[in-house]
């Protein structure tokens, strides 16, 4: 799945797609995430900040 439209999907469905790749993909590793993807990790935070939830990095995933 391509990210480069993160900013405008809705913010659920960007949550539970972040979680899932880095679950399946990334072993929990936001960093490396962000870097594949070529998208900012402070906007992606902020941006699913919009939507309640944030970035837990114990869990590895955004709840």
């Amino acid at each position: 799945m391509n990210l480069a439209n993160y900013q405008t999907m809705d913010v659920v469905m960007l949550m539970s797609i972040i979680n899932m790749k880095l679950r399946d993909d990334f072993n929990g590793d936001l960093d490396a995430l962000v870097k594949t993807f070529e998208i900012d990790k402070q906007q992606l935070i902020e941006k699913l900040a919009t939507g309640g939830f944030e970035w837990l990095p114990e869990a590895k995933q955004f709840r």
